[in-house]
């Protein structure tokens, strides 16, 4: 099942509605609504339909896929007795995030995108450690965009890159996993762009703290999640980027150094994952722009394709975005700067 989130007109302004998504018959099923009629249909009232649809399909994915099996079983009930009337046009909606995460993890799995990304910045082959356990960093909640959703520009970045990854998404709680475990837990695959600004990645980068602005301003997420038992094998999936409608590359998900469930399994140790959850796989081989010597402009549309989900289609905002302040560089009190002599690069 495809399963995503959009935003609807109401009298108490737009709602966020998850939804049903059929590409083949180019519709979308409100699964709310269809639930609510396919209870009437059966006695029950219209407030205690809308009661129990609304408990069952709330605007959170997370939480709707905290409630476990019943949440996919009453959703193919939901479509299966009512689906035709509670279908809309794919062309009459507004997207939102596909999932609205508890947490985002990034992580850094397939070795050719590592070394082109060495290659690149002149850094030395990729660190070793990644090869003994993932890696990965935490992202903020709070910038994630659907698809079609405009991205604001970053006025502090000459150099905004994409990058096309699979989003691993939680489906249950778990804590301390082994992977056979793990892949229990997984319940499906979006398209995740891990959005970076290139020129301040490696000063960030030098500090030792992990990733902050040079990705923290836009994560997208779409444009919507394919459950697990309907996606082709993870291993096979074929990548495509364009931008303004002009091919840049084609990539593909074989070659992970950790399986998804590993990487699950890893996130598990000592912590808690939670419903809802995105996990990236990390950047395809070829994925970015980086890679291939490119970058977005103000104005540019990017796609990201992956087989088995969809396309991610978002606008770069043609204006910058600028904030009203950037903090000033203080004294460096030490004898050497051994900062600079130290900087390295999240990919």
């Amino acid at each position: 099942m495809k399963l995503g989130r959009i935003s609807a007109p109401s009298p108490d302004g737009d709602q966020i509605r998850l939804v049903a998504v059929e590409p083949e018959q180019n519709r979308v099923i409100d699964l709310a609504r269809a639930y609510a009629v396919a209870q009437q249909t059966k006695s029950a009232t219209p407030e205690a339909s809308r009661r129990l649809a609304a408990a069952l399909f709330p605007s959170s994915m997370a939480q709707a896929i905290s409630a476990g099996p019943v949440f996919l079983d009453s959703a193919h009930w939901a479509v299966e007795h009512a689906g035709d009337d509670a279908a809309v046009s794919i062309e009459q909606v507004s997207w939102v995030a596909a999932v609205d995460p508890p947490v985002i993890r990034d992580g850094l799995t397939f070795p050719e995108h590592m070394q082109h990304f060495s290659e690149k910045v002149g850094g030395g082959p990729p660190n070793p450690q990644l090869f003994k356990t993932p890696g990965y960093f935490k992202g903020s909640t709070g910038v994630v965009y659907g698809h079609d959703q405009e991205i604001p520009y970053p006025g502090f970045s000459e150099f905004v890159d994409y990058e096309l990854e699979m989003g691993l998404i939680v489906g249950a709680p778990g804590r301390n996993l082994t992977p056979q475990e793990a892949v229990t837990r997984l319940f499906g695959v979006t398209i995740f762009n891990d959005f970076s600004a290139r020129d301040i990645q490696g000063a960030e980068m030098g500090m030792g703290m992990g990733p902050q602005k040079c990705k923290d301003f836009a994560y997208g997420i779409g444009p919507w999640i394919t459950t697990i038992d309907e996606l082709p094998p993870i291993d096979s999936l074929v990548g495509t980027v364009r931008v303004n409608g002009q091919e840049w590359a084609t990539t593909s998900s074989d070659g992970m150094i950790y399986s998804p469930e590993e990487l699950l399994a890893y996130v598990s140790i000592g912590d808690n994952l939670q419903p809802g959850d995105l996990i990236g796989s990390g950047t395809l081989p070829n994925g970015s722009g980086l890679e291939l010597d490119k970058r977005l402009s103000p104005g540019d549309v990017l796609e990201l394709e992956l087989t088995g989900v969809g396309v991610l289609r978002n606008r770069m905002s043609a204006t910058v975005d600028t904030a009203p302040w950037w903090p000033e560089p203080r004294p460096y009190p030490f004898a050497t700067v051994g900062a600079e002599a130290g900087a390295g690069h999240d990919q």
